[in-house]
């Protein structure tokens, strides 16, 4: 059995196959037709967010089995394809939650504070102060977009500093939300309550654009919206417009519809924060992802139980 890491992993994914006595090439970076040349070779596959796990790779690995998400999100896999082939799809929920609550919450405090204004500013040999009073957490309400892993997390953490936290999942229960530590509420309460929403829901046909400018128009004035979820969730032109008229305070993005997103106007606004896609950019979290995705796809190839499948 041989095995293909398309994607920059941890040295611990490639160690754990190596062990488990199954061939592993590491070649991160290959484009698209460079992949498709030498994928059908491979019993399985690990990514990440880079490679694209089209009809057309799929179509040109006869051997393929499994493909391994180390993380969460799949929208870089077309997953009818690969069911219609038979190949298993799994991620690694969970592993990353952490890191990508503590980058919420990290934006919540940065956007109350105006962190990254006041570094750029002292840097620049400024004093401004008096410009940069900024606004405490403690007694806010902390509006949760998706309740799993991560939402219930940044729940957590919210609950730590003292946040009142209002959550909206329609795939959970009331008595669910409140098991895990959220009042439920539904969207429309939460856009009219929150002084900060987070958004931890994945990218699909029903969230994407789910705050435009008609939902945001809907949100507390003054209040923050923060997106550290998937691209194309948050509209950036409705953002932009909310944020330059003041209708929000502020507003914090991970993540852009168009990745690296280059030259964009919201990057003019001070009340705006941003950074490259850094949810589940640690050292503990690549660890833990790069170990999951090896040992379940390990336990699939040896034993066919698929863990964590999203079309079994």
């Amino acid at each position: 059995m041989k095995v293909l890491i398309s994607d920059k992993a941890h040295k611990s994914c490639a160690e754990r196959f190596r062990a488990a006595g199954i061939e592993v090439d590491e070649k991160p970076g290959l484009d698209a037709e460079e992949l498709k040349s030498i994928i059908q070779d491979y019993d399985g596959l690990v990514i990440r967010s880079a490679t694209k796990v089209t009809r057309d790779l799929l179509e040109a690995a006869p051997k393929l089995k499994v493909v391994g998400r180390a993380g969460t999100g799949l929208d870089n896999v077309d997953i009818p394809a690969a069911t219609e082939k038979k190949v298993i799809v799994m991620n690694t929920p969970g592993q990353n939650s952490n890191a990508a609550a503590e980058l919420a919450v990290a934006m919540i405090f940065g956007l109350s504070r105006h962190l990254a204004r006041a570094c750029a500013s002292l840097k620049a040999c400024k004093w401004e102060k008096k410009a940069l009073e900024g606004r405490e957490v403690m007694g806010k309400t902390l509006g949760i977009v998706g309740f799993g892993n991560i939402g219930r997390l940044v729940g957590e953490l919210g609950r730590g500093i003292k946040m009142k936290v209002l959550a909206y999942d329609p795939f959970l229960t009331d008595e669910q939300i409140k098991e895990k530590g959220g009042t439920p509420v539904t969207f429309e309460e939460l856009l009219a309550q929150a002084d900060y929403i987070t958004v931890h829901v994945p990218k699909t046909d029903q969230t994407k654009g789910m705050f435009n400018a008609e939902s945001i128009a809907r949100m507390k004035d003054g209040a923050y919206l923060i997106n550290c979820a998937r691209g194309g969730i948050v509209d950036e032109d409705a953002l932009y417009e909310a944020l330059k008229s003041g209708k929000l305070a502020g507003g914090a993005l991970d993540v852009f519809e168009v990745e690296p997103p280059g030259t964009h106007k919201l990057m003019e606004l001070d009340n705006f924060l941003c950074t490259p896609h850094l949810g589940a950019s640690t050292y503990e979290a690549q660890i833990n992802v790069a170990v999951a995705v090896a040992d379940q796809i390990i336990k699939y190839l040896k034993e066919g139980k698929a863990i964590y499948a999203v079309n079994a």
